[in-house]
């Protein structure tokens, strides 16, 4: 009897810790209200581990993760286990309680915060009164956020949490040897931020290292063999310094532990000129992203000492298409019989963080797109498949293989993917119709004339709170239990009582509250061909925040309008400008699970003419005043500079394509979150929008820095209500933020509005804060009368 040959390594880097059915947001909710305590949440938290790392052995994982799990952003995590927590915060030492843990990223507003955080009972530190949440950027350029590290010269580091121990050690107990991932030291460093202009977070590497080291040594006396350390910051632009950094590391991480492998991991995107720099280093294995950039394998097989195990990320861990294994097992057989079975693993190309959790809990998907996919689940299967494939047992694996090859051909031959109309359209479009026709100055007069509206113009970003009413109004009618003309009725009523408080409290720029919108891109993508949604695939954002993507599987068209009857009756209850809200193309295509058969600036070609045709529609109506969000234009941009320029020119375009069709006096909005403005300033500028509404609140204002030495000519709406912390700022912390921002910009630029759209708030917090915005600014009209 032959023996089957070992099977290559499956491993999955990360995977989704939100639960299949969102246990972790119930949790997490339920302990922030106070409606249960620590001890529940705890308990919630240790069975979502248990069960991830079950199905993970039954779906053929053999290279299981631990310390993957997190409450709220494996960034934060990996702060508080450096006790990198600024003073604010109140912690004095010891254990890091929950209240810190969760001031630090949803802020703490004194007693009553702490208890929006779970408990104050806490014996061992306290969150601080009127605690900010710290700063919260994107995670390189996916859609998940993290919470950005504070420095300070000279900063001291020690070991406050045994999280990553204490998870290998549970999974040990429960029977299952895994890989603990941490966040490596040189990337988080790189991730960080000080207030001290000019510091450099990397000369904190020496402080840092030895708390890295004791945690890997504790790892290593509990058993732990390989360690998985990420540094994603492989894959950026780095000088001799960060490199040099690297190399100090992984050098003294090596001294201090010789017998410990560790597995470094780097995903989205490639290695590049960081290549020799990262095979120098003194590691056991590398994990590779062949998905994002698959023109990197030759030049790793080649390179690496043969001693080094390759972890190839092969498998797409940040979309969900169903891959082509026979394709792959062919591109790969050359690799695994260079290096042999037992210096390769198999891996998606980063954590599944990025992906929904399981496939089989949508039963309502069109079955032949459903053929086409691969959720988190899914793709484990997958990477078994091709590991057995790869390990010369194909003939098991055939119909699997048969199966993947056949869906692929399905796939690119469907007449649901494309549409001869869009194609056509798209072949038309002129450089003229991406440009209005007369220049900013010439239109800002002409709008100003139009609507009359105070110095400092107050407004919002666009949504209100979608209180349980609404989303129990929604569930309703979405399962037949609420009629169409009753739901339209309350969702009316909803409305008008949002204008009226508007109105009311004196905000001068008025919106409508999108109550009919589920979600930002969902509510578009529902009404344009090409789309598909999900009921169960959701993806976490941040913290307790999940996202639906949409599934972006075929050509885009807007069969009818979309916001003008919405729009029209908002309007119809006030004299006051009311906005239309529109999503730009560029945020649709980043928000999305976008397909992969067309380059995706061809995708946000025809998303664009979509938007175009509504903002026209719009404009018909007698919509005035037309927001077209791109918070995600920057998320989008490439993580090499020498990417950007092309990322950017389309991007801008289509942007220009969507807004470019109104005349001078329709005043164009648009939204961008957290982006940092300084490095794509230019392409701000050539968007050309009139109004331009950003977050600034948390960088206190910094962020404005860019427009001032660009010279920005159009409007800025610069944030001074932090939406993703329950606090309730003062009107002294507003006018502070908004002497600030005076301090960059004219006064004739400035309007005043919060950082982002207010869906997931609170109507108790939301009420005091625009009230505080809109006296803030009668505070400064009058101080610069």
């Amino acid at each position: 009897m032959t023996t089957p040959p070992p099977a290559i390594p499956v491993a999955t880097l990360g995977t989704p810790r939100i639960g299949p059915r969102r246990e972790l947001k119930a949790a997490l909710e339920s302990y922030w209200a106070g409606k249960t305590g620590e001890a529940e949440l705890l308990d919630v938290s240790a069975s979502l581990r248990a069960a991830n790392w079950a199905r993970q052995k039954a779906r053929g994982v053999t290279v299981i993760p631990s310390n993957d799990f997190s409450l709220y952003d494996q960034v934060l995590d990996t702060s508080v286990m450096v006790g990198a927590i600024p003073e604010v915060y109140g912690w004095r030492g010891g254990k890091v309680p929950l209240s810190v843990y969760f001031a630090m990223a949803r802020g703490a507003d004194g007693a009553a915060s702490e208890a929006s955080c779970g408990h104050s009972h806490h014996g061992d530190g306290g969150a601080g009164q009127g605690a900010p949440a710290q700063e919260m950027t994107k995670w390189f350029d996916t859609n998940y956020h993290y919470m950005v590290p504070e420095f300070a010269p000279n900063q001291t580091f020690q070991l406050a949490s045994l999280k990553a121990v204490d998870e290998y050690r549970e999974a040990k107990a429960l029977g299952y040897e895994t890989r603990p991932a941490l966040l490596g030291p040189v990337t988080f460093l790189k991730l960080g931020k000080s207030k001290e202009a000019g510091f450099d977070p990397l000369s904190l590497l020496g402080n840092i290292l030895p708390v890295y080291v004791d945690v890997l040594r504790r790892l290593s006396a509990n058993g732990a063999e390989w360690v998985q350390i990420d540094e994603p910051c492989l894959v950026l632009d780095l000088d001799d310094a960060a490199r040099d950094a690297l190399r100090r590391a992984y050098a003294s991480i090596a001294h201090a532990l010789p017998n410990l492998k560790i597995m470094l991991a780097t995903y989205f995107g490639v290695l590049g000129d960081n290549l020799d720099a990262t095979l120098s280093l003194p590691v056991a294995g590398l994990h590779v992203d062949l998905v994002r950039a698959p023109e990197q394998l030759e030049a790793v097989v080649e390179k690496a000492r043969p001693g080094l195990v390759l972890s190839l990320g092969a498998i797409d861990g940040r979309n969900i298409w169903r891959a082509n294994l026979s394709a792959l097992a062919e591109r790969l057989k050359a690799v695994v019989a260079r290096r042999g079975t037992d210096h390769v693993q198999l891996a998606p190309s980063c954590s599944l963080l990025h992906v929904p959790v399981d496939l089989e809990q949508e039963t309502d998907l069109d079955p032949d797109l459903k053929s086409w996919l691969a959720f988190s689940l899914q793709k484990m299967d997958e990477l078994a498949v091709l590991s057995a494939a790869l390990s010369g047992d194909s003939t098991r694996v055939k119909d699997a293989l048969d199966a993947s090859a056949a869906a692929a051909e399905a796939r690119r031959t469907s007449p649901k993917v494309h549409n001869a109309a869009v194609a056509a359209r798209t072949g038309a479009v002129t450089a003229a119709m991406a440009r209005r026709t007369s220049p900013f100055s010439t239109r800002a007069e002409l709008q100003r004339k139009r609507f009359g509206l105070p110095a400092f113009p107050t407004t919002t970003i666009g949504s209100f709170p979608q209180t349980a009413e609404v989303r129990q109004a929604r569930s309703a009618h979405a399962k037949g239990a609420l009629s169409d003309d009753a739901y339209t009725q309350f969702l009316r009523e909803e409305t008008a009582r949002a204008v009226r408080w508007q109105e009311n409290i004196g905000l001068d720029v008025l919106v409508h509250g999108e109550f009919e919108r589920n979600d930002m891109v969902q509510y578009f993508g529902e009404q344009l061909s090409g789309f598909a949604f999900t009921k169960h695939g959701w993806v976490q954002s941040y913290g307790s925040r999940y996202v639906r993507p949409p599934i972006l599987f075929g050509d885009v068209a807007r069969p009818a309008p979309m916001t003008v009857e919405w729009w029209r009756y908002a309007q119809s209850l006030t004299q006051k400008p009311l906005k239309g809200m529109l999503t730009g193309p560029v945020t649709i295509l980043n928000w999305s699970f976008v397909r992969d058969d067309l380059p995706r600036s061809a995708v946000c070609g025809q998303i664009a003419l979509a938007i175009r045709d509504e903002v026209e529609d719009l404009e018909q109506a007698g919509a005035a005043m037309i927001q077209i969000d791109e918070a995600a234009l920057r998320e989008g941009l490439p993580l090499r500079r020498s990417q950007w320029g092309e990322y950017l020119r389309w991007a801008v375009e289509c942007f220009r394509l969507c807004s470019s069709g109104v005349g001078d006096q329709t005043q164009i909005h648009t939204h961008m979150c957290y982006s940092e403005f300084n490095d794509i300033i230019d392409a701000i500028g050539a968007m050309d929008a009139d109004v331009i509404s950003i977050e600034t609140s948390r960088s206190k204002m910094e962020l404005l820095d860019a427009f001032r030495s660009y010279k920005y000519p159009n409007e800025i709406g610069p944030g001074v209500y932090d939406i993703h912390s329950p606090r309730v700022p003062a009107v002294s912390e507003m006018t502070d933020l908004l002497s600030r921002a005076r301090q960059r910009l004219d006064d004739s630029q400035i309007w005043i509005n919060p950082d982002c759209g207010l869906k997931t708030r609170k109507w108790e917090e939301v009420k005091p804060a625009l009230v505080n915005m809109v006296a803030a600014a009668r505070a400064i009209r009058s101080a610069t009368d």
